[in-house]
């Protein structure tokens, strides 16, 4: 069983029933899943791209990614509905807390000149959603064989009703935010 999943039973239940008033432990926000997006702009020209990034998210994430697609035809883009543009992979469980754990020990401190991740990006519902730049953060992914820098977007959904649960939330498990 991963560290935060026994952390989060041992120390964040009371730590979010006490600041929050909560009767019961079945109340207390947690982390219900974490989605990872990557956008691939350059998969139009060359469809490769999309296999480079799957097996770089699959590495990253121990589950194999989804090939997302367009919705609808953009002739400014020049897209086609149908053509792949990206992928995605939903983590949940025991997964989900192991990557979170990685994300957080390993892999934000290893981006440079790292000040803490920006407290204004909650969505209002509880959830948060962090952007990231490139995929070498991760020590998963072998810095030789990268082509291109690809960025990727994070969202840890939660089931806190309010953002200030769900930051009190990912403080506790161990999230650097800046200061404010």
């Amino acid at each position: 069983m991963p560290r935060l999943k026994d952390f989060y039973t041992k120390e964040i239940i009371p730590a979010m029933k006490s600041e929050f008033g909560y009767k019961n432990a079945l109340e207390v926000p947690k982390l219900s899943k974490v989605v990872i997006n990557m956008g691939l702009s350059d998969a139009k020209e060359n469809i490769k791209v999309i296999d480079i990034a799957v097996k770089q998210l699959s590495s990253i994430t121990g589950q194999r990614p989804v090939v997302t697609r367009a919705k609808k035809s953009i002739s400014n883009f020049k897209i086609r509905e149908g053509m792949p543009i990206g992928c995605k992979v939903t983590l949940r469980g025991d997964i989900m807390y192991e990557f979170m754990d990685r994300l957080i020990n390993v892999a934000l401190p290893r981006i440079r000149d790292f000040r803490g991740i920006p407290r204004n990006s909650f969505d209002g519902r509880g959830n948060y959603t962090l952007g990231l730049k490139d995929q070498t953060i991760f020590s998963e992914i072998d810095y030789e064989k990268i082509d291109k820098l690809r960025g990727m977007d994070i969202t840890v959904v939660t089931t806190a009703k309010n953002n200030e649960q769900a930051e009190k939330l990912l403080v506790l498990f161990g999230m650097p935010f800046r200061e404010k």
